[in-house]
C-alpha cells in the first residue's frame, strides 16, 4: 500500500494489541501500515476486516458459538431457505441471515443453532414449529431429517476416521478457524501433485504455507487441518496416514523414486484422467495456493526445509517439544509473494 502522504510503499507492521469486544478484552495481532517519512499508521478496509476477525473468532472459539460456514452448512444440510430455517429457530429473518454473512449471534443464539445440527434434535424444533409449513413440505422434511439420523448412525465409521485423521471438528486457532476437512485437505494435496509432483517433505511444507498464507490474509485457513513443528520443518498432524487414505481412495498416486546412493523416496503424483475440484476453494484460497506453488517452483528440499527452519512458526514451537503450532504465527510468515 502506498502512502496516502507521500506516495511511497509503506512498511506491512504486526504488533500486539487488545481490544475490547462484548465488555471483554481480547489479544490480536494488529496488522498495519508504517509510513516512515510521516511516522504515521495506516489501515485499508481489508486490514481493519483482518484485524477484528481475529477477535470475532477468539470470541467464537470461547464461547461455543457457530462460525458462519457452520451456520450455513446446517442449513443446507436440511435444504432449507434462510426464511424457513429462522422460523424454526424462532429467529428473525434478517437476523438470521446476517449470523450466515458473519454478524456474530448471542451466546444463546449460537447455542439453539449448534443444537440443530444434530438431526435427533432438530427434529424436536420442527414438531413445535410445524404451523411453519404446510402438510407436504412438513411430510417431506421429516422424511429428509430421519434420512439423516440413519446415516449419521451408518457413517459413524467415517466420522471416527475423520476425527482420527485430522482431529476434532471445532473450529480454534490450531485449526485456523476452520472445520477440518479432509475432501479439502486431499483436493489440495491433489492439486500441488499435478503443478510440482512434491516428494513427502515438500509437500508438507507446500501444505503448510498455504493454509498459514491464507491465514496471514485472511484469518481463516483453508483446510483447518493442525500443524506440529518436527525436525524437518511444520507438517500436518498424522500426514502419513492422511496421505495412505489419499492415496487408497485413488485421488492421488505416491510412486517410489531412487535418489541415488541407495535412497529412495515418494513422490506425490496426480491420478491420470482426474480433474482438480477448484469449487471446493474460495479465490482468495485458490491464490494463496497458487503462490505457494509460484514461489517454491525450482527450489530444491533442501532450501524449501531451511526456509521453513526460519519461520518463527517453527522456531519457537519447535523448541517448545513439538507443540502445535498456532495459526496466529501465520502473521509472521517469511516474505512469500
Amino acid at each position: 500500500m502506498k502512502s496516502p502522504i507521500t506516495g511511497k510503499e509503506m512498511k506491512l507492521i504486526v504488533e500486539e494489541k487488545h481490544l475490547l469486544f462484548r465488555k471483554e478484552r481480547f489479544k490480536y495481532a494488529h496488522l498495519s501500515y508504517y509510513c516512515e517519512e510521516s511516522n504515521e499508521f495506516f489501515t485499508d478496509t481489508d486490514l481493519d476486516t483482518l484485524n477484528i476477525n481475529q477477535v470475532y473468532n477468539q470470541y467464537r472459539e470461547k464461547y461455543n458459538v457457530p462460525f458462519p460456514e457452520e451456520i450455513q452448512e446446517i442449513r443446507i444440510k436440511y435444504g432449507l431457505s434462510g426464511v424457513k430455517m429462522s422460523k424454526v429457530l424462532g429467529f428473525g429473518v434478517n437476523s438470521y441471515n446476517q449470523y450466515e454473512k458473519g454478524e456474530i449471534p448471542s451466546i444463546s443464539n449460537g447455542k439453539l443453532i449448534m443444537l440443530a445440527q444434530d438431526p435427533k434434535q432438530f427434529r424436536k424444533l420442527i414438531e413445535e414449529s410445524t404451523d411453519i409449513f404446510n402438510t407436504s413440505q412438513l411430510q417431506d422434511l421429516l422424511k429428509k431429517v430421519d434420512k439423516l439420523v440413519r446415516e449419521d448412525e451408518q457413517n459413524r465409521f467415517k466420522f471416527q476416521l475423520k476425527n482420527y485423521l485430522l482431529g476434532e471438528r471445532n473450529p480454534d486457532i490450531f485449526t485456523g478457524y476452520k472445520i477440518p476437512r479432509l475432501e479439502k485437505l486431499s483436493e489440495m494435496v491433489f492439486y500441488f501433485a499435478k503443478m510440482l509432483q512434491p516428494g513427502t517433505t515438500v509437500l508438507n511444507k507446500l501444505l503448510f504455507y498455504s493454509d498459514f498464507l491464507n491465514f496471514k490474509q485472511t484469518a481463516y485457513s483453508i483446510s483447518g487441518s493442525r500443524y506440529r513443528a518436527i525436525d524437518y520443518g511444520p507438517v500436518p498432524v498424522k500426514y502419513d496416514s492422511i496421505f495412505e487414505h489419499i492415496s487408497e481412495n485413488n485421488l492421488i498416486q505416491i510412486v517410489h523414486v531412487e535418489y541415488g546412493r541407495g535412497f529412495v523416496g515418494k513422490e506425490f503424483r496426480p491420478t491420470p484422467g482426474r480433474e482438480f475440484n477448484a469449487d471446493l476453494f474460495s479465490p482468495i484460497e485458490l491464490q494463496s495456493m497458487e503462490t505457494v506453488v509460484s514461489f517454491f517452483k525450482g527450489k530444491s528440499r533442501k532450501e524449501i526445509v531451511n526456509f521453513s527452519h526460519k519461520e518463527k512458526a517453527w522456531e519457537i514451537n519447535f523448541k517448545n517439544g513439538k507443540d502445535l503450532i498456532p495459526y496466529d504465527y501465520g502473521f509472521y510468515l517469511n516474505d512469500i509473494h
